[in-house]
C-alpha cells in the first residue's frame, strides 16, 4: 500500500514542479519581452533624433533579448501544457531558436563592447569607420552566426540525441559533444574577448587621467573634467558592468554543464535546466535595465515618453470633464518625433 500510495503521488507532484516551473518562465518572458521592447522604442526614437550609428548595436541587443523572451515562453508554454508529449523533432527545433535567439544576445554584447572601444580607441576616425553600410554587414553577420550556432544540430544530425522523454531541454535533444562545442567555441571566446576589451579601456583610460593631471598640475585645466575623459569613464562603466552581468548569469551554468557532461552523478541536470540556465536567462532582463540607469540618454528619453503616455491617458480620461474652464482641444497629441524634443 505505501509502495502504490508513492507511485501515484510521483506523477501529481511532478506536474506540479512543472506548473510552477512553467509560471516562473512565463514571468520572466513577460518581464524580458516587455522591459525589451520599451527600450528598443526608447532606442529608435532616440537614434531618429540624434542619428548616433552605434546605438543601432544596442538597439539590436534589444531586439535578440526580446526573442530571448518571445523563446522562453514557448517553453513555458509546453511546462504548463503538461502532460505533453512532443516529438523529437519539434524539441530540436523548439530548442534551436532557443539557442539561437541566446546567440544573437551574447553576439550582440561582444558587437556593443567592439563599438565602445572603438569610440575610445579611434576618437577621431570613429565616425568614418562606423558607417551604416558597416553596421549592417556587422548585424546581417551576426544574425546568421547565431543561426548557424542554434542550429547546427539540425544540419548536424550526430549532433543530436535520440530521448524518449518528455520534456524539450539541452540535456534531452543535443549530445554533449555539441554542448562542449559550443562552450569551447562560443562561451569562453567570449569571455575573454570581453576582458581583452576591457582592460585596453581601462589602459586608454588611465593614460588620459595621468594626462589630465599633467594638465591640470601645470594649471592650464578647468575645473571641470574634459569631455572625452567622461566619455571614456561612462564607456568603461557600461562595459564593466555588461561584462560583469554576463559573467554572473552564464558562467555557473556553463561551468555546471561541463561538469556534468565530464561526471553526470556529480551535478543533477535537472539543476542546471532548472535555476542555473535560468539564470542566464535572466541576463536578458539585466541587460535592458543597465541601459535604462546608466544612459542618460535613454532615461531621458523614458521620462518624456512616460510624460507623453500620461498627458493622452488623463486627455481621453477626461473627455472636457476633469478639466472644468479647460480646453481639452489645446492638450497637443504628442507622437514618436515629438517626444524627442
Amino acid at each position: 500500500m505505501p509502495e502504490n500510495h508513492s507511485l501515484c503521488c510521483v506523477p501529481q507532484e511532478t506536474a506540479m514542479a512543472s506548473q510552477a516551473l512553467g509560471a516562473i518562465l512565463a514571468g520572466l518572458a513577460s518581464l524580458i519581452i516587455a522591459a525589451n521592447v520599451l527600450v528598443a522604442i526608447i532606442l529608435l526614437c532616440h537614434i531618429q533624433k540624434s542619428g548616433s550609428k552605434g546605438l543601432c548595436f544596442v538597439l539590436n541587443l534589444a531586439l535578440a533579448d526580446a526573442m530571448v523572451g518571445f523563446t522562453v515562453m514557448g517553453l513555458a508554454m509546453d511546462e504548463l501544457s503538461q502532460p505533453f508529449y512532443p516529438s523529437q523533432n519539434f524539441c530540436i527545433l523548439r530548442m534551436a531558436f532557443v539557442t539561437s535567439s541566446s546567440a544573437a544576445s551574447i553576439l550582440s554584447l561582444i558587437l556593443v563592447a567592439c563599438d565602445r572601444h572603438l569610440a575610445i580607441r579611434k576618437p577621431f576616425h570613429y565616425f568614418q569607420l562606423v558607417t551604416g553600410l558597416r553596421i549592417g554587414v556587422c548585424l546581417v553577420g551576426l544574425w546568421l552566426v547565431a543561426a548557424v550556432v542554434g542550429f547546427l544540430p539540425v544540419l548536424i544530425p550526430r549532433f543530436q540525441k535520440v530521448s524518449n522523454h518528455w520534456k524539450c531541454s539541452f540535456f534531452n535533444v543535443f549530445q554533449p559533444s555539441y554542448l562542449l562545442t559550443m562552450f569551447c567555441l562560443g562561451f569562453f571566446p567570449a569571455l575573454f574577448l570581453f576582458l581583452y576589451l576591457y582592460c585596453d579601456m581601462l589602459k586608454i583610460a588611465s593614460v588620459h587621467v595621468q594626462h589630465i593631471q599633467e594638465v591640470e598640475q601645470a594649471g592650464l585645466g578647468g575645473s571641470c573634467p574634459p569631455p572625452r575623459a567622461t566619455s571614456d569613464m561612462k564607456a568603461m562603466r557600461t562595459v564593466a558592468m555588461l561584462i560583469g552581468c554576463f559573467t554572473l548569469s552564464w558562467l555557473p551554468f556553463f561551468i555546471a554543464s561541463i561538469v556534468q557532461m565530464v561526471c553526470p552523478e556529480c551535478f543533477p541536470y535537472k539543476v542546471i535546466e532548472n535555476f542555473l540556465w535560468l539564470l542566464g536567462v535572466g541576463n536578458s532582463l539585466l541587460n535592458p535595465l543597465l541601459y535604462s540607469y546608466w544612459q542618460k540618454d535613454v532615461q531621458l528619453q523614458l521620462s518624456q515618453l512616460a510624460a507623453g503616455v500620461k498627458r493622452r491617458v488623463l486627455l481621453h480620461l477626461g473627455n472636457g470633464r476633469c478639466f472644468p474652464g479647460r480646453d481639452t482641444k489645446a492638450l497637443p497629441t504628442v507622437s514618436c518625433l515629438e517626444l524627442q524634443d
